[in-house]
């Protein structure tokens, strides 16, 4: 990878864990978080290739010990917990999410359909851990979280267009 490549995604990677910081706790113990705005922001700014490295660094870091995730959560511990499936989740909906981030509609589509994906990961091991049924589950950890992240997705794929713009100038003022 060429050295953009790599600072570009260690710096996502630490938007990631910087807005995964933002965190509100829950009963159900899936806290609420800006994680799914920094995934979906990931992946239309850098696209999926360099925005499933970000992901993976974001991952790495964390289960060695590093408190990336929320609520300053560290180790491999955190990943096969209860919200772990959120987690694993993410790389699905990274890729979706960089597919098509400059395709209005087509990017909305599947950036929404990566956060469903992220969602499944993260209900089936809820379920997994806690003994309950899906549907118990996707009503305590998924459901009450659908339309704040459902706005955090779309908010990302605006907020990506400037950034991107930005990245390109730079990158066309350096070739230059």
């Amino acid at each position: 990878m060429k050295l953009r490549n790599l600072i570009l995604a260690a710096l996502f990677a630490a938007v990631i864990a910087c807005l995964s910081q933002i965190s509100i706790p829950t009963p159900s113990g899936v806290p609420i978080t800006l994680q799914t705005l920094a995934i979906a922001l990931t992946g239309a700014v850098l696209g999926w290739k360099r925005g499933v490295v970000s992901v993976l660094v974001y991952i790495a870091v964390g289960a060695v010990g590093v408190p990336v995730f929320s609520s300053f959560g560290a180790g491999f511990g955190w990943l096969i917990g209860m919200t772990g499936g959120f987690i694993f989740g993410f790389i699905p909906m990274v890729i979706l999410c960089g597919i098509a981030p400059t395709r209005k509609i087509a990017g909305v589509l599947f950036s929404l359909l990566g956060l469903v994906l992220c969602h499944v990961f993260g209900v089936v091991q809820f379920a997994l851990l806690t003994g309950r049924g899906l549907v118990e589950s996707a009503l305590a950890v998924s459901v009450p979280y659908l339309i704040k992240d459902i706005v955090s997705v779309v908010a990302a794929l605006l907020i990506a267009v400037p950034i991107r713009r930005g990245l390109a100038a730079v990158e066309n003022r350096s070739a230059a």
